[in-house]
């Protein structure tokens, strides 16, 4: 009899254990697996051998477990200007069998300075880096595709700036997922509707997840100041006929962030020729033909192709006429 009692405990200890050791976790038993367990007992009735008996077969199905986290990678506040920004997100599947989840994005956080708008929710082909056209758009109303348990997907939402912003201003996006099978209360229960036919139950995480990102704005200012020097042909600064007038031109790029394709142009004042030759860009002589460099002179005026400028930095612009 006490043999018995030992087999049947071992059993009992042994499929709690197996529970126990296995949660329903992404690296735990996978949702629709069946745990199957069976009792023996031995036993001496007097005959020459002991016999046994075998208990029936119980079955258990692990339900699949609802959980989700959502983290936010871009490490610090992403640069906006008036234009567009990418914020980096990643979701991953923490419950124990395949799931989607629905992506909602907010831009409205209660202490934002400014609200951008959502221009799409996107994910990541595989290489970490937003490709506009090759990454995929998650339509509106969209899950994401299916995740694995464990698995991780990179998510890029794609915000436009409202405009008028001031440098320093700082503003959040909050990133949600959702289970597609459904959230609530750790314990939920979604009847049939986990993996295998099992159960879906709702984890600790209540099934979803959200992140705040964060942008800071950026925003590039320029100012142009322009002067001019006399040389009158008598060694004096009055602007008489033949007179040569230098005009210097200072952009002064404040604030934060750069400017793309910055050209500065000057149409030259009536009663005045350009002096050949004397168009420079911080100090270098450029051509006055349209060729490689920046410059380009006439006699209407002159243009000079700075390209991207910096915050930070001056650009200085001269050229010389001379009175007519």
């Amino acid at each position: 009899m006490k043999n018995h009692r030992h087999q049947l405990a071992a059993s009992t200890l042994a499929l709690a254990t197996l529970l126990a050791a296995s949660p329903a976790l992404a690296d735990g038993v996978p949702a629709g697996s069946i745990i199957e367990n069976t009792a023996t007992a031995s036993y001496d009735d007097g005959g020459s051998t002991p016999r046994t008996v075998t208990s029936n077969t119980v079955e258990v199905q692990v339900d699949e477990l609802l959980n989700v986290t959502t983290t936010w990678q871009d490490g610090s506040a992403v640069p906006v200007g008036n234009g567009t920004a990418v914020l980096t997100f990643e979701v991953t599947n923490t419950g124990n069998g395949p799931e989607a989840f629905n992506l909602t994005a907010d831009p409205g956080r209660t202490g934002n300075d400014f609200d951008v708008t959502i221009d799409a929710i996107v994910y990541d082909d595989g290489d970490g880096i937003y490709e506009e056209g090759v990454d995929i758009v998650i339509s509106a109303g969209d899950p994401t595709p299916l995740l694995d348990p464990d698995e991780a997907i990179t998510i890029f939402v794609i915000v436009s700036s409202p405009g008028g912003l001031t440098d320093g201003e700082t503003s959040d996006v909050n990133l949600l997922a959702e289970a597609v099978t459904g959230t609530g209360a750790p314990g939920t229960t979604f009847t049939g509707q986990g993996e295998g036919g099992s159960d879906a139950v709702v984890g600790l995480t209540n099934a979803d997840a959200d992140a705040d990102g964060s942008l800071i704005a950026r925003v590039a200012q320029v100012s142009l100041v322009k002067s001019a020097i006399v040389a009158d042909p008598f060694g004096g600064t009055e602007a008489v006929p033949g007179a040569i007038v230098t005009f210097t031109i200072v952009a002064e790029v404040t604030g934060t962030g750069s400017f793309d394709n910055f050209v500065i142009t000057d149409d030259l004042p009536t009663f005045t020729s350009y002096e050949a030759g004397t168009l420079t860009l911080d100090g270098a002589a450029l051509t006055d033909a349209a060729d490689a460099d920046a410059g380009e002179a006439s006699a209407t005026g002159i243009s000079v192709d700075v390209g991207t400028v910096t915050s930070g930095n001056d650009y200085t612009v001269t050229f010389d006429v001379v009175v007519d």
